[in-house]
């Protein structure tokens, strides 16, 4: 039972606190990899550039080279696991975009480290970081909407101790903090998270973990966004059907305050879900659930009238995606993303009188796509991405349609 045990408890901070994608479920690596690089290209067709632009540059396609570098590196001791992962790269438009704040180039980034150390069979230390600067949303992460004119720069480090008291029970306590920045050209957006946790497990099968989660959230609004403070309560199981399956779910409450007059505290229900199959060697599928309050894009013009900024953006994230191996040499992959937001109790984000507005958006967000391996080291894709946002603001309703070819090399 030990080791059963200690291998769920590195899943943890799984999902909530901090992880660079919704979809992801926090394992460590199972065995050593050498240093690998990647080098690629990737050209592209976007039928709506800058969906959310009005007047010059509404609707305006563009084909763009989308060139990058990447390296990755896992080393395991008896002790510790350490994992690195890097990659750089640009995003050309052979034509400017004609939206007002658009450039011919922008620049791409994702990085992280990924360290946790054993002091001792019940003793562990776990830092998980993630930083990205890039151009397009990643609606997996739990924070984009539209795609905006400018770059975002997003970073978040999930630091814990974990600690098994008994045979059963064990805990995991730690902070996260998160950024997220855009340029100038997107004001109101900018936010500084930090939260504490603590987390309790108590294994009640070999195959079965008990949660009990308090989390403590403080954010810092840019501009004319509000800072807010959030408190979870949450119960969960983790459950593992198979080797290769697993579930992690936990519902509850968030009590929110925003930090402005007129504002109210509200208690809402929370609730997240992951869930990893790999149904055979050939086949393996992920998806993510979160439904809670968000911090982001509280801050929105309503027009006519001012400003507003809504206290409650009640968000519902649903993820979808996988792959499947047809031979050696090609593999089909697809998914989709659906989100839909109710923006309520609006209030003048300038004056912070009450105003009667109310507004709700749905985003669907589908690709499909085939990868093929022509020799041991070079790969080669195809893939058509569509987007469609239905909202009540606005200029946000809008229809995209991407294809991208690429080509790598791994060495």
């Amino acid at each position: 039972m030990k080791r059963s045990f200690l291998s769920t408890l590195a899943a943890a901070s799984a999902i909530g606190a901090a992880q660079a994608s919704l979809y992801h479920i926090q394992d460590e690596a199972q065995e050593s990899i050498p240093l690998k690089w990647t080098a690629g290209v990737n050209l592209t067709w976007d039928d709506n550039v800058n969906p959310t632009a009005t007047g010059v540059g509404a609707n305006d396609d563009a084909v763009s080279v989308n060139p990058f570098v990447g390296l990755s590196f896992v080393s395991i001791t008896p002790q510790t696991t350490l994992d690195v992962y890097a990659r750089v790269g640009a995003i050309y438009y052979f034509d400017e975009p004609e939206a007002l704040g658009s450039e011919d180039i922008y620049g791409q980034a994702r990085a992280g480290v990924n360290l946790t150390h054993r002091f001792s069979e019940r003793l562990r230390f776990s830092s998980r970081n993630h930083v990205s600067y890039e151009l397009e949303p990643d609606y997996s992460y739990g924070y984009a909407t539209s795609r905006q004119v400018g770059e975002y720069l997003y970073w978040q480090t999930d630091n814990s101790v974990g600690y098994r008291w008994s045979e059963r029970l064990g805990t995991y306590t730690g902070f996260t903090l998160s950024g997220l920045d855009y340029d100038s050209s997107v004001p109101n957006a900018d936010r500084f998270t930090w939260t504490v946790y603590n987390q309790f497990r108590y294994q009640l099968t070999e195959q079965t973990v008990l949660t009990a989660d308090y989390r403590y959230s403080e954010t810092s609004g840019d501009g004319l966004a509000s800072d807010s403070t959030n408190h979870y309560l949450l119960g969960g199981v983790e459950h593992r059907f198979t080797p290769n399956t697993i579930m992690i779910a936990r519902i509850g409450a968030q009590f929110r305050e925003v930090d402005d007059v007129g504002a109210d505290e509200t208690t809402d229900p929370y609730a997240e879900l992951a869930f990893n199959t790999r149904v055979n060697e050939q086949f393996m599928v992920r998806s993510f659930l979160r439904y809670g309050i968000e911090d982001y894009d509280t801050v929105v013009n309503v027009f006519p009238g001012p400003l507003v900024e809504f206290d409650s953006r009640q968000t519902l994230r649903i993820g979808v995606t996988g792959e499947y191996e047809l031979s050696q040499a090609l593999t089909i992959f697809g998914g989709v993303d659906y989100i839909t937001t109710d923006y309520e109790d609006g209030r003048n984000a300038v004056t912070s009188a009450p105003v009667a507005a109310s507004a709700s958006e749905d985003i669907i967000n589908a690709y499909v796509g085939v990868s093929l391996k022509f020799t041991e080291n070079l790969y080669g894709n195809v893939s058509y991405n569509y987007t469609d946002s239905s909202s009540d603001l606005p200029n946000r309703s809008y229809d995209r349609n991407r294809v991208n070819l690429g080509v790598r090399a791994e060495f």
